[in-house]
């Protein structure tokens, strides 16, 4: 459940099918059956189907299917009952259905007047750009209008490049932190993001008075509870194609760009940003981040920037579990590029069994645990509610690399910064699924 819970806030295009018992006993309840299974995975399935007879079971797939890659993507729930496999159907043909929105036109013209007329624009982009291919479009407004961009709070893809002078930094998930970040533009875009995600409660404006706000958006229910602003439902692809169809404003300066952090150094232990600089520097420039290290997170965002589309992917969510499985995950759909999967020593544990999932496909990932000995991000989070103490929370003699040779790969481990970039380095280089157990201060 909390796996489809993270494909329902990733926008994850994914038709589920689980088993049900024989139809012939499912009045008398029967052991290991599901009395209500449409209603269990709601309300984070898009559609919930257990067909009324197996005749129809392949006509439920494919609309499941249909209505998986429909914006916004997300899952589908199929109920099989067990004996519904031995009945013979007829063939379900293949259709061609769309899978892309357009914007109002009379409102993208109100959004492009007011962008021309804007002194300070800035953007929010969320993954939705990413999702639908609209990276180098998003540069392309982005330059046209010498726009800041910031990246949305709790983002699960990049759709910006990090490195990029116009590229300003991450919002928090925090209300007034979203207000105060924003502060001085005159026109806030968010592009594919819903902006207002909090993790906390938080007072005060959404945004500070005399700010417009537009959003373009591929999904409904997120432009319906936008609490202000104007919301355009389009695939971004589209709907940042139709502004940039239109005539070019006369040019602007460009803001000042985002401070780079002070270079982190070698010390006796290893540090978080010391980690992710090394990674940032020998990584190869194609490979794929994957990344549930929540705690370690701000670090990674500092000195690990993602420069290209599809380079980046973590949970949208906020549930443990994801990281390990989505490693694989990728690792499958992107064969000719590396996967380095950044995994907290806490999170890791919600879903280690992926590492066998790995070794038995041979799939090339390099497996990065951040070790800090416990779960860190509530240790940090406690004292927000009050907690003095937070119990249950330290991780003290797990030992990662024995848990990758029970899984059947390869594992070292680093305590010391001299020798950390040559032990990633050979770890990265191989063509074959590796962990790396990287004790941090």
């Amino acid at each position: 459940m909390g796996a489809i819970f993270t494909a329902y806030k990733n926008r994850t295009p994914l038709v589920i099918t689980a088993g049900q018992q024989a139809r012939s006993i499912l009045p008398t309840e029967p052991f290991l059956f599901s009395m209500q299974a449409t209603e269990l995975p709601k309300p984070y399935v898009k559609w919930s189907n257990e067909p009324a007879r197996a005749q129809d079971v392949p006509a439920a797939v494919a609309r499941a299917y249909y209505l998986a890659m429909q914006p916004p993507c997300g899952p589908t729930f199929v109920s099989i009952p067990v004996d519904d496999w031995d009945r013979q159907t007829e063939r379900v043909l293949s259709r061609q259905v769309s899978t892309a929105l357009r914007g109002d036109p009379s409102l993208l013209a109100v959004l492009g007047d007011s962008l021309d007329r804007s002194a300070c624009p800035a953007f929010v982009v969320g993954s939705a750009v990413d999702r639908d291919g609209a990276w180098d479009l998003a540069i392309q407004l982005a330059e046209r209008y010498s726009a800041h961009v910031w990246v949305s709070p709790n983002s699960g893809r990049c759709s910006f490049p990090e490195s990029h002078p116009l590229f300003a930094g991450f919002l928090p998930a925090s209300k007034e932190g979203v207000a105060e970040h924003l502060e001085g533009y005159d026109l806030v875009l968010a592009l594919g993001a819903p902006l207002f995600t909090y993790h906390t409660e938080g007072f005060g404006p959404f945004l500070s008075p005399g700010i417009q706000l537009f959003q373009l958006i591929d999904d409904p229910d997120v432009a319906s509870w936008l609490p202000i602003g104007t919301s355009i439902v389009t695939s971004l692809h589209h709907g940042i194609a139709d502004l940039l169809d239109r005539i070019p404003p006369p040019s602007r300066p460009r803001p000042e760009a985002r401070r780079k952090p002070r270079r982190a150094e070698p010390s006796a232990t290893i540090t978080v940003p010391y980690l992710m600089q090394t990674l940032a520097e020998i990584r190869p420039s194609e490979s794929i981040i994957v990344e549930e290290a929540p705690s370690s997170r701000s670090a990674m965002q500092a000195y690990l920037p993602i420069n290209r589309s599809d380079g980046f992917y973590t949970c949208s969510s906020g549930g443990l579990g994801h990281g390990v499985p989505a490693a694989v995950g990728v690792a499958l759909g992107k064969p000719q590029h590396k996967v380095i999967a950044l995994i907290g020593d806490g999170s890791s544990m919600y879903c280690i069994q992926g590492l066998w999932t790995a070794g038995q496909l041979g799939l090339p990932i390099t497996f990065v645990v951040v070790r800090n000995g416990r779960y860190q991000a509530l240790e940090e989070f406690g004292p927000h509610f009050g907690l003095a103490q937070t119990l249950g929370t330290k991780l003290p003699t797990i030992d990662f690399v024995a848990l990758a040779a029970g899984h059947g790969i390869d594992g070292c481990q680093v305590h010391r910064a001299d020798v950390l970039e040559g032990v990633l380095r050979k770890a990265i280089a191989a063509e074959k699924p590796i962990l790396v157990e990287v004790t941090v201060s």
